[in-house]
Parts: C-alpha cells; sequence; structure tokens
C-alpha cells in the first residue's frame, strides 16, 4: 500500500529531526553500536507483570521460528481472553457508566502500527488494532468507529461485562470513591516486546484502563509513542500504570531514543521515570513501570514504587525479574 510507503518515509524523516540537545543527556554510543553489531540473533519475549501464560504462549511462537509481530500479538491475546484478569479484555473492570470500553495498539518492525481506542463489545483488541494496521490507510480508530470496523472484519459482538465485575461495580457505585491504587491491578495493563529469530522487534499493549474511569477516557496504552513504540534499529519499550503521566512525557518514545544514544534499557527505564517525577514536582501517588528492549536483546525495567515485575523468556529460561523502583522499599 503506498500508506506504508508514507509511513516508512514519514518515521525516516521525523527520526532526521531528532537531535541531541532534544533529549537531555550525554551520548554514548558504546551500547547502541553494541545492540547494532550483535553478532548471535536469539529470540526473546518480555512483558509486564507476572503474566507467565501470555509470555509462555509468546515464547512458543518465538521458538517455533514464528515472527515477533505473530508473538507479541498471540501472547497478550491470552490475558485479553481470561475472565479471571480484570484489567484487559473480557471481563474487564468498567467505566463508571458500567460500560467495558478496551484499548490497545500494536507497532511491528517497520514502523506500520495499528490502535483502537475506547472499543465496547469486541473481546480482542489486539486482533481489531492490528486489522487497522494493515487493512487501512489509518492509525487509530476510537469509539464506535472502532467496533462497526471490527464487525466488518467478522469479529462477533460480545459482551465484555463479566458477572464479578459487575457485582463490584454495582458495589463500588455505593461510595463512588476513584481513586488508582499503587501495584493494585485496579488499573494495570499488559505490555509485551519480542525479538525473533531474524532479530526483527514488535509490540503489543492491551488493556481495558483505569477501572470506574470517566466515560471516554484514555489512557497511554493504546498511543504510540506513549504506551508503546519500537525502531529495529534501535529497539522498544513499553508502560503500565497511570497512562496520564506517561502521556506527558511521551515515555516509550523517549525511552528508545535514549536508547539510541547509548543508553542500556535498564538506564534508559530509569530516566524515563525520573522524568516523570520531575514534572511532578514531589508528587509520588501514583505507579508507572517501564520494561524495554534493545536490538542486543538487552532488558531493562524500573518503576516508580517497589513491587512492578516483568517477565522474560528466552533460551535461557523464563523469569519474573523484580524492576528497581524509584522509591526505595
Amino acid at each position: 500500500m503506498q500508506r506504508r510507503k508514507f509511513l516508512k518515509n514519514s518515521t525516516a524523516a521525523t527520526a532526521g529531526l531528532i537531535s541531541a540537545p532534544l533529549i537531555a543527556g550525554q551520548t554514548n554510543t558504546s551500547t547502541y553500536q553494541k545492540a547494532n553489531n550483535a553478532v548471535a540473533i536469539k529470540p526473546i519475549v518480555i512483558c509486564t507483570w507476572n503474566f507467565q501464560k501470555a509470555s509462555s504462549k509468546a515464547w512458543e511462537v518465538l521458538k517455533d521460528g514464528g515472527s515477533s509481530l505473530d508473538a507479541v500479538t498471540q501472547g497478550v491475546m491470552v490475558e485479553e481472553n481470561d475472565v479471571n484478569n480484570q484489567t484487559v479484555g473480557i471481563g474487564g473492570r468498567p467505566d463508571r457508566d458500567g460500560n467495558v470500553t478496551l484499548d490497545a495498539c500494536i507497532m511491528d518492525k517497520d514502523s506500520n502500527c495499528g490502535a483502537v481506542l475506547a472499543m465496547q463489545n469486541i473481546a480482542n483488541p489486539i486482533l481489531v488494532a492490528r486489522k487497522v494496521m494493515e487493512e487501512t490507510p489509518h492509525v487509530m480508530l476510537a469509539g464506535k468507529g472502532a467496533e462497526q470496523f471490527a464487525y466488518e472484519m467478522g469479529f462477533k459482538k460480545t459482551n465484555l461485562l463479566t458477572e464479578k465485575s459487575k457485582q463490584e461495580w454495582i458495589e463500588w457505585q455505593k461510595t463512588a470513591h476513584y481513586k488508582p491504587i499503587i501495584n493494585i491491578e485496579n488499573h494495570d495493563t499488559i505490555g509485551m516486546l519480542a525479538i525473533d529469530a531474524n532479530g526483527d522487534i514488535s509490540g503489543a499493549c492491551t488493556t481495558s484502563g483505569m477501572g470506574y474511569k470517566m466515560a471516554g477516557r484514555v489512557g497511554d496504552s493504546p498511543i504510540i509513542g506513549a504506551g508503546l513504540f519500537i525502531d529495529n534499529e534501535v529497539g522498544g519499550a513499553t508502560a503500565t500504570g497511570v497512562g496520564e503521566e506517561v502521556v506527558r512525557t511521551v515515555g516509550s518514545f523517549l525511552i528508545v531514543e535514549l536508547m539510541r544514544q547509548g543508553k542500556s534499557p535498564q538506564e534508559a527505564c530509569k530516566e524515563g521515570v525520573e522524568r516523570i517525577m520531575a514534572k511532578n514536582k514531589g508528587r509520588n501517588d501514583f505507579q508507572i513501570g517501564f520494561i524495554a528492549i534493545n536490538k542486543a536483546g538487552e532488558t531493562g525495567g524500573y518503576c516508580i514504587h517497589p513491587g512492578f515485575t516483568y517477565r522474560s523468556y528466552s533460551e535461557e529460561g523464563h523469569v519474573n525479574n523484580l524492576a528497581k523502583s524509584h522509591i526505595k522499599s
């Protein structure tokens, strides 16, 4: 499609406009060069939080020679389909009006991307986001438009509000108190990054957003550059937590650019969190977690409060990593 050529050219042009003075910090090219000159390409997948089944599914795809795009798609779908996960997909907590609205985005090795925002009645928003990427000239579809597009693509209407989430929403209405709770999964997400045997990187991010949010609220998760960003020459990053704060710093894009300048994934995630804390001038009553991967397969994770973990799966094993935090326990 002409759109693919346009996106590729636009991305390259934009990248050329970004220079070191725009992103503070001293440039050290050693890590970036190491990533680009890596000889052995080894598949790996990482995801936010301890989503063991999701990372296992993605690894199955990778070890069988599948693409990183298919790996992240199938990986995050595990959580979209799990009714016991009340932060993603079917069974997600509704907004304050009782409607479950889902957000998701996906990005591939060629910087193609797709997203759906505030979509109702469709159980697998990541698949719809991928259809937006592959079948339309657009990047984002929202609300009723996204839902209608899903029906046109053959998706079936599904009641996303499970009885458990419905009863909890009814109970919540007695006080209607709204405040995200740190490290309690009423406002969580799954973001996933993968490298395949060809050395290509893709990412996916999907969520039902904050429980009992205002109708129409959209966080960072489906926003390319905020909740997810991939540059196949450098690496990828994704976020979880209070999305408004990630949007303010274009967090995932920032982390990838910091890796381009030579920072390791761990160093880049740490600076991403520190940028957010600097913007909030001492406020720390919220959680943010970033994870990142570079072209060499190095990974990192960092958060505000202790407790955030991220899963990694490679030939070296399947590990739940405790991320370092800005605030110490």
